[in-house]
């Protein structure tokens, strides 16, 4: 950015950088946040990017995000940086990785999937591709488009 801060530094708390373009409320909808938490937010969209043309910036004072909170991040921002804020300074600095595996966090599509019938059978996705995102289904090869991980990840 040309002309300096858009928002404030945040003293404590959580910065998520690089975030694709208008996924920023996706990212709010995984993290639970819907404004009257009591945590200061700040959201900014379409923000310009040397690195990825445009961009979106989340940043939530007095929060760090869990292990299962940035592997959701990671399925809809694989490209976004986690800043963790410490007395204004970046204290941990994390680049989100897309695992080869994605285990127990989506649904698989197939209802007749043993994942969708046996209580026990955990879903398990393998990447087929990171970008676009293409899953697929470790026990019935059921594929999973990046729409259809939103969609669930939405819901």
């Amino acid at each position: 950015m040309k002309n300096g801060l858009i928002v404030s530094k945040i003293k404590n708390g959580t910065v998520i950088d690089h975030i694709p373009a208008g996924r920023a409320l996706a990212v709010l909808n995984i993290l639970g946040i819907k404004g009257n938490e009591g945590n200061r937010v700040a959201l900014v969209m379409n923000v310009e990017s040397s690195k990825m043309g445009k961009k979106d910036i989340v940043k939530i004072e007095e929060r760090e995000l869990n292990q299962r909170e940035v592997e959701l991040i990671a399925l809809i921002a694989p490209s976004a940086t986690i800043n963790i804020i410490r007395n204004y300074e970046v204290a941990e600095k994390r680049k989100l990785n897309l695992p080869e595996k994605i285990e127990g966090i989506l649904k698989c599509p197939n209802p007749a999937c043993i994942t969708n019938n046996d209580v026990e059978a955990r879903s398990r996705f393998i990447v087929i591709s990171k970008s676009p995102l293409v899953l697929k289904c470790d026990y019935c090869e059921t594929t999973l488009t990046e729409d259809e991980v939103l969609r669930q990840i939405l819901l």
